[in-house]
């Protein structure tokens, strides 16, 4: 699990690419510390697996269904990722629940500032629009935000300097995609939701038929 508070920009170094799967060397500093091999990375908001790591970097695996799913396919030797290890036991929850599994992409369609913020609106599916929610919260490439605004396909964030500067939205531009986590606790609820409208839903086996052939009546 990960809060959605990005530790570092790493840059990717090497991509190797299989037929079905990629394998990424990203160089990084601080997440390097106390890493161990299998330890889960939140790279651009995506939980990978630590599969080799060194002094400078880190390389992990990314199988066929995670590269349709998400924007990791793009990336190229010197690409910039956000980077968060995962969350330990005992420390402080600055962001909200991000599981690592990224639900879908989004395009950014616009970008401008206001004041000392930047506005980031960006365009996506109805599949991931019914989880968004006014002042909810969202991952963009894996960093935590709250949603400012809402749209039929679209919604908008506000980011202040520091979250800008660092994390790799402050290198996105107009037409990039970006991971997009919605909020966990939406999904469940929608889970739960249709759950029990099934079950109210469906026919009973029950019949008069049925009772009178067993006796019951």
């Amino acid at each position: 699990m990960f809060t959605g508070l990005v530790e570092e920009v790493g840059e990717v170094l090497q991509v190797s690419k299989g037929e079905n799967y990629s394998k990424l060397s990203i160089r990084a500093e601080k997440i390097l510390r106390g890493m161990k091999i299998g330890d889960s990375i939140a790279v651009n908001g995506t939980c990978l697996t630590v599969t080799d790591y060194g002094k400078d970097f880190f390389s992990v695996d990314i199988m066929a269904e995670t590269l349709r799913m998400v924007s990791l396919k793009s990336l190229k030797i010197k690409s910039k990722v956000n980077l968060e290890r995962a969350l330990k036991l005992g420390d402080r929850f600055g962001g909200h629940i991000v599981s690592g599994h990224i639900d879908g992409t989004g395009k950014i369609v616009d970008i401008h500032d206001e004041g000392i913020s930047t506005w980031i609106d960006i365009e996506v599916s109805q599949d991931i629009m019914k989880y968004i929610v006014l002042k909810g919260s969202v991952t963009l490439d894996g960093a935590s935000l709250t949603v400012a605004k809402i749209s039929n396909n679209c919604f908008s964030v506000s980011l202040i300097p520091h979250t800008k500067m660092e994390t790799v939205l402050n290198y996105r531009k107009i037409g990039d995609k970006v991971n997009i986590e919605c909020d966990i606790i939406g999904k469940y609820v929608e889970k739960m939701f249709l759950n029990q409208r099934s079950i109210q839903n469906k026919k009973s086996d029950i019949s008069m038929d049925m009772l009178s052939k067993y006796g019951f009546v």
